[in-house]
């Protein structure tokens, strides 16, 4: 029987009543709305609502359904409504009609938005330990390859020579903001606690929702009811951030299938993370990376499904909202899983850096290191610019590259050329001189992992 059932209300069409139910979704709120539920007991007592020995009562058989549940004693029954409708109706069954009175002062409305919260904090802990994880894990990457020379790409055509490192360090800094995103929104998610907002306007009993909030962790409650049941900003807020990780996610993870490729070559993903076809013996297909690339559709679909949902409801709780647990809780789990595999992905990709090396020594990466040679030689960069230009195009012609272009070849485009052209459009010397804060020179890629490694030195790498 339903919470809300009385004589008033006649019974439910038992599909109905199926579609109504919530539990098979938000049965993984169990923890959090338990803890709410304790908090709120205690206050019941603490304000003289009910009596103390009976707060007491319910404190602790809610902690003994806690600690049984996590044992395996106790088991949600899954013909109840939702959660909430299975917690009071346990501790009715246990402590009769003291268990009848935990509901006191509140409704499923407060209730459901407070253990979202609180699930939503514990969540976002674990999402941000994750993001940091593969930060550590692309820097540690990373620090095996300060030197290894590839080209970098604008356009997806190869412009300048970088580093591997340096590559790998601006996938760093993408997930170090996805860490300060979620952070931001902790600190947020923190600020009101919905609970005491009842169905959407209070109740006539003295609570004090400053004790339960501070015993729930939240620095204030919120300060308007019909707010306080109807908000999923902070669903929406995480949902964008988790698809802005996604979005990293996926880049990376299409860099990876590149690379992998026969016609880059770049890196190689052992066994444990790629797949072979069932009618090719040959092949090996980077279906993980794949996977993580399609993910991020995913994602973006329970954040524009949210959206759509949130965007044309009247104040102040609609039963459509029951749907937004599904999507976020959706979102959460894959990108929990994505965040999870990326580290031991990375530490089972063998790097060609002969490849690499190899694909840099083409098109001409360091002809703006020639027109440089010039700038310092007093051309105006324009004139440098036209100059190599010219250079490049009878390097073409003859098929050499600036590395073995003769030197009275140079000098007969600009007498500012002398036998240091050689050692300015070296690849190596063209990554070591880009000695620029923020740049790819080995020194620099360096302080950029120790920076970064500072950063989440209370963090340490799961493997």
């Amino acid at each position: 029987m339903a919470i809300w059932s009385n004589n008033y209300h006649g019974s439910m069409n038992e599909k109905a009543f199926q579609f109504n139910a919530s539990i098979d979704a938000d049965a993984r709120l169990v923890y959090a709305d338990i803890a709410g539920s304790i908090a709120h007991a205690k206050m019941l007592g603490h304000t003289g609502i009910i009596p103390a020995d009976e707060a007491d009562a319910l404190v602790n058989e809610l902690g003994k359904m806690n600690d049984e549940l996590q044992d395996g004693t106790l088991a949600i029954d899954f013909s109840e409504e939702d959660i909430h409708s299975f917690l009071e109706a346990e501790l009715t069954r246990r402590l009769g009609a003291i268990g009848k009175k935990v509901h006191t002062g509140r409704s499923r409305n407060d209730q459901v938005a407070t253990a979202l919260k609180l699930y939503a904090v514990s969540e976002l802990d674990h999402l941000t330990t994750l993001a940091a994880n593969v930060v550590l894990a692309l820097s540690e990457k990373a620090e095996q390859h300060l030197e290894t020379i590839m080209p970098g790409y604008t356009h997806l055509q190869r412009a300048q020579p970088i580093t591997f490192a340096h590559h790998l360090m601006a996938y760093a800094e993408m997930f170090l903001r996805d860490k300060s995103r979620l952070e931001d929104n902790l600190e947020r998610l923190l600020h009101y606690m919905p609970l005491g907002s009842a169905a959407l306007a209070t109740t006539t009993l003295p609570l004090d929702r400053a004790y339960t909030a501070e015993a729930l962790g939240f620095k204030d409650f919120s300060q308007n009811s019909l707010d306080g049941v109807s908000d999923r900003d902070y669903s929406l807020e995480l949902l964008a951030d988790m698809s802005i990780i996604m979005v990293h996610i996926s880049r990376f993870a299409e860099e990876i299938i590149i690379w992998s490729s026969q016609e880059f070559g770049f890196v190689k993903l052992r066994d444990t993370f790629s797949s072979g076809s069932s009618i090719m013996p040959q092949k090996k297909n980077p279906d993980i990376a794949e996977l993580l690339r399609g993910k991020s559709g995913r994602v973006f679909g329970d954040l524009m499904g949210v959206l759509t949902l949130m965007k044309g409801l009247p104040l102040a709780y609609n039963k459509d909202m029951q749907e937004e647990k599904e999507l976020l809780f959706d979102a959460l789990d894959t990108v929990i899983f994505c965040l999870e595999i990326i580290p031991p992905m990375l530490g089972d990709m063998d790097v060609n850096a002969e490849a690499m090396l190899t694909a840099s020594q083409k098109g001409y990466l360091n002809a703006t290191d020639c027109a440089d040679f010039l700038v310092e030689k007093g051309v105006p960069f324009r004139d440098a610019y036209q100059i190599t230009g010219n250079i490049l195009q009878e390097c073409e012609d003859n098929n050499l590259t600036l590395e073995d272009f003769p030197l009275e070849m140079y000098k007969k485009h600009s007498d500012a050329f002398d036998e240091g052209i050689y050692k300015k459009v070296d690849l190596k010397e063209c990554v070591v001189r880009r000695n620029v804060a923020g740049g790819p020179a080995p020194e620099r890629v360096k302080e950029h992992i120790d920076a970064v490694k500072e950063k989440l030195k209370d963090y340490q790498i799961i493997s």
